[in-house]
């Protein structure tokens, strides 16, 4: 099965999410660190659920999922213990054209949750399409330790210099071997040395102070 990588924007769509307990806890918190617009079916919740409802960030309804949920939606999770209605909600919304996602049941999923490494706006996405979700998990892991906090820092001075480049008259060639070249390993060492200088520099004029 070929994978289609994809980083979604998802600001201000709106999003289903089908349960409401532990485990969609966490795919609805996901949901609302993105940006989206959270609507929840579910007769029971969690504590962080109803508290999000009642802070107005999300839209719970406290029943049984109805097709009519379905409607308006860019995209549904499914996080229930009930492998009947996983599966009705999953052949609804493939009916209707809407990206779903069952947890732990790979095969109704339109798309699964990777593990990621985020630094800022630099984010690691790992998957194995549901074959390992321990192995993605270890492999984050692992990324963690190799790309610190300093990445999303570099990251965010590219993104400026790029801008800034872009508004510049410049030859799109010579554009294009300066950006390569700032995103290069040695500029990124040169960026952590000078910053680590002028982070020593602004403690000992603390301490002069």
């Amino acid at each position: 099965m070929n994978l289609f990588p994809v980083f979604l924007k998802l600001g201000g769509r709106p999003c289903l999410v089908v349960g409401a307990e532990t485990v969609g806890e966490g795919k609805i918190r996901g949901l609302l660190e993105a940006g989206a617009e959270v609507r929840v079916v579910a007769p029971h919740a969690g504590a962080a659920v109803k508290a999000w409802a009642r802070a107005g960030q999300i839209t719970w309804h406290a029943r049984p999922f109805a097709a009519s949920d379905l409607e308006g939606a860019f995209l549904v999770v499914v996080a229930t213990p009930r492998r009947e209605l996983n599966d009705a909600v999953f052949r609804q919304a493939q009916q209707a054209g809407i990206l779903c996602n069952v947890v732990d049941d790979p095969e109704r999923c339109d798309f699964y949750y990777p593990s990621v490494v985020q630094r800022a706006d630099f984010q690691i996405a790992i998957s194995t399409g549901g074959h390992s979700p321990f192995l993605a998990q270890r492999l984050r892991q692992e990324f963690e330790q190799t790309f610190g906090p300093e990445y999303g820092v570099w990251v965010e001075w590219l993104g400026k210099v790029r801008r800034r480049l872009f508004r510049m008259s410049i030859d799109p060639e010579r554009r294009r071997r300066l950006l390569r070249r700032l995103a290069s390993r040695e500029q990124f060492e040169t960026f952590i040395r000078r910053r680590a200088s002028r982070d020593r520099t602004e403690v000992g004029a603390d301490i002069q102070r």
